[in-house]
């Protein structure tokens, strides 16, 4: 009897891991993975008490800053110009549908008010504000929908132990009760979800630093869509998409590509794709760092990432003071300007169906092909043949129609020398 007992436990556990694994999005869920497809472009925000020291969100790893050292960084973190209203304009003027911010990096400090710990924005710094609450407030006005960078590693609480690869100079005690802090973690991602209005997704991030540990994923995934069942769940750990992943995101790269070293196990899954890249070389305040990207160079990567199927997620780090870099608002500005006469081609388009070439990129809505030219050795194109009768080709940017032949080779079409634009030129195939 004991044995049959124990029997039926194990079978019940089974199943329900089983269950778990075998994750059925929820209606509300893939209408969120619709909207996010089409969305394209929004902002990555890397903001926390780091920005003080001038030097990225990694300062407290990089410069080997001890625990009890780094407590006294919050002490200097008064952003007095913060202004969630600047914030959102910012982001909608440059076309942006959604927000990405972080509510904790690796450093384990929390810029929401955490009931689990004092180790937050409100407990911690002169400001006593909860920087996440008022931008919460301003997204839901101004219908920008908001996401949180959740870190899962953590350089600051003690039951972050076994340590992974990372945080070996923090000067915690080597000991401590992994699945409190996995506990702990659930219990702040409980009051983002519960606190802060309808979230539009999660993007975590730290699981490389333990790859091999038990995360409880199918629990973290299943809490996340019990309290929200439209939020999205992304995690950054450089693998194909796992069990209650909603979409892949591809840091510093373009689907399917690894320039960067971070995406050589990331086989490219089914949900919705997204790639996201900084304006100068850091994602947190770098006070050196004046490798700017221009605004030439970023809108080619979101119009890359469209051809990929992939959103673009851009970002940047603001000051300590709560104000954004000029040089990074300067950009937006561009891009918006960009965006307001050619979002056409990008929201609400899929990738292809001319896969990525040389001279650029293809996108397509309904019965149309939007042909991206970005980099034309000349004004002479052969577009792959993508088995569909051509109806017409005309210039986005005048209208004007252009020659073609379409035979066994391909769509052959001449472009006029004096409307090839250096960022974009944009054809357009009627089918």
């Amino acid at each position: 009897m004991k044995r049959k007992l124990i029997f039926l436990i194990l079978l019940l556990v089974v199943f329900k891991v089983s269950a778990q694994n075998a994750y059925t999005p929820s209606a509300e869920n893939i209408k969120a993975r619709e909207w996010f497809q089409d969305a394209r472009f929004g902002l990555f925000i890397h903001w926390g008490v780091y920005s003080i020291l001038g030097d990225g969100e990694w300062v407290m790893y990089q410069q080997g800053i001890d625990k009890q050292t780094y407590e006294k960084v919050p002490g200097f973190f008064n952003p007095v110009k913060y202004n969630p209203r600047e914030w959102v304009a910012m982001a909608k003027a440059a076309g942006m549908k959604y927000i990405t911010i972080t509510s904790k990096h690796h450093d384990g400090f929390a810029m929401f008010d955490s009931k689990l710990t004092d180790w937050d924005i409100v407990d911690r710094t002169p400001y006593g504000k909860d920087v996440i609450k008022m931008l919460a407030e301003e997204c839901r006005k101004e219908g920008i929908k908001l996401f949180f960078y959740h870190s899962q590693l953590d350089w600051y609480q003690d039951n972050y132990y076994p340590r992974g690869v990372t945080g070996g100079t923090s000067g915690r005690p080597q000991k401590g009760d992994w699945y409190k802090y996995l506990d702990f973690m659930d219990g702040q991602l409980t009051e983002l979800l519960t606190n802060y209005g309808e979230i539009g997704g999660i993007w975590f991030d730290g699981f490389w630093d333990k790859k091999d540990s038990d995360w409880r994923l199918d629990k973290t995934y299943s809490l996340i869509h019990t309290l929200q069942p439209g939020c999205l769940v992304g995690n950054n750990h450089h693998l194909a998409p796992f069990p209650g992943e909603d979409f892949q995101m591809f840091e510093k790269d373009l689907p399917g590509h690894n320039t960067t070293g971070f995406s050589g196990d990331s086989k490219i899954g089914s949900v919705p794709l997204e790639t996201c890249e900084t304006m100068n070389n850091a994602w947190g305040f770098n006070l050196m760092d004046k490798q700017y990207k221009s605004s030439k160079t970023l809108i080619q990567y979101l119009v890359k990432a469209a051809g990929y199927n992939s959103n673009f997620l851009l970002n940047v780090g603001p000051m300590p003071d709560g104000r954004i870099q000029p040089e990074f608002i300067s950009t937006l500005k561009e891009m918006g300007k960009w965006m307001e006469k050619n979002g056409e081609t990008i929201y609400g388009t899929n990738g292809g169906p001319v896969s990525p070439k040389s001279w650029g990129v293809s996108t397509y809505k309904d019965n149309k092909v939007y042909i991206h030219l970005l980099n034309p050795e000349d004004n002479n194109l052969l577009i792959p043949d993508f088995g569909k009768k051509v109806k017409g080709i005309t210039l986005y940017s005048t209208a004007a129609k252009l020659k073609f032949k379409q035979d066994a080779f391909g769509i052959t079409v001449s472009v006029p020398k004096e409307s090839i634009d250096e960022t974009d030129t944009i054809l357009v195939i009627e089918i």
